[in-house]
This record gives structure tokens, C-alpha cells and sequence, in this order.
């Protein structure tokens, strides 16, 4: 599977994607555990059939740490007993968040409220920005078809400025 277009190779793709990293790198940087980054954005990935990102997100929670059982299991996090409430409540906002278009709700009450009781507001913010981050690139990769499997750790930390 080839990619439509390499993004990374458009002068006017390049200007935009280092903006899109400093939002990213901004939301990095916040006080927001760094498991849940991963753990989140790979559940969106999956969700949103990118195999760039699901790649992407997979290797680097397993470059920071991240056992394979959860890597695995965040699929089928309801089904699983590795996750903690705090990662829940964030994975059930991440796939809400996600599945707008699916849901009459959008994000409902119930999983407002236990993201509220498990994250502080620094971190609520940079969770929301996560989720609306993670789905802009989800949608960017499929759209042009960016196939999953070439990415190494580390490989966009070059990209700042």
C-alpha cells in the first residue's frame, strides 16, 4: 500500500505539521500522566482504522515502558482488568470523544463526572486537547492512506521549532 501523497515531502505540509507538533508537544508537556497519552491516542487509532498511528502510538508506549499485555488489551479495555479507573474514565472520554458522529451525546455526563474525579483541570484540558489532536492525525492518515509499519520511536523529534 503506497500513501496518496507523502505530507512530509509538501513545503506547505511541512510549515503546517510543525504546528501541529508544537500543539502536540505543548499537550506532552502537560501534567497529564504520560501512560495515558499513548494509551489514549492508540485507542482513538484504533477506533478510527489509521494503521500509521496505531503503529505510531504502539511503539512509542512500548519505547516508554508499556507492557505488550496492555498494549493489547486497550482494544478490549471494558474486558480487562490492567487498566486503573483514572485510565478508564480517560480511554471511555478518548472513544466518545472519538465516536461523535456515532453518539447523540457526544461525550455524556456519566463519563464527564469520572474524568472529573480522576484528573485535575490542567490535566482535563490537555486530555480534551489530546483526543481532538489524535483524531485530526487519525483523519489525516487515512485520508491519504499512510500505512502502518515503517514507524520507529523517536522518529518526529526533530520536528520542533
Amino acid at each position: 500500500m503506497e500513501p496518496r501523497i507523502d505530507l512530509m515531502a509538501n513545503e506547505l505540509s511541512t510549515k503546517i505539521a510543525k504546528r501541529f507538533y508544537n500543539v502536540s508537544l505543548a499537550i506532552q508537556q502537560s501534567p497529564l500522566p504520560k501512560a495515558i497519552h499513548e494509551l489514549v491516542m492508540l485507542r482513538a487509532s484504533q477506533i478510527n482504522g489509521c494503521g500509521f498511528c496505531v503503529d505510531f502510538h504502539t511503539k512509542e508506549a512500548a519505547a516508554a515502558g508499556e507492557t505488550a499485555v496492555r498494549l493489547h488489551l486497550v482494544a478490549a479495555w471494558r474486558e480487562s482488568t490492567v487498566f486503573t479507573k483514572a485510565e478508564r474514565a480517560a480511554l471511555e472520554l478518548a472513544e466518545e470523544g472519538t465516536r461523535l458522529a456515532d453518539a447523540h451525546h457526544g461525550v455524556s455526563d456519566e463519563t464527564w463526572a469520572q474524568v472529573r474525579k480522576h484528573y485535575d483541570e490542567d490535566q482535563i484540558v490537555a486530555l480534551v486537547y489530546l483526543v481532538a489532536m489524535v483524531n485530526a492525525a487519525n483523519r489525516l492518515g487515512v485520508i491519504v492512506r499512510n500505512p502502518g509499519g515503517s514507524y520507529e520511536p523517536g522518529m518526529f523529534t526533530s520536528m520542533s521549532s
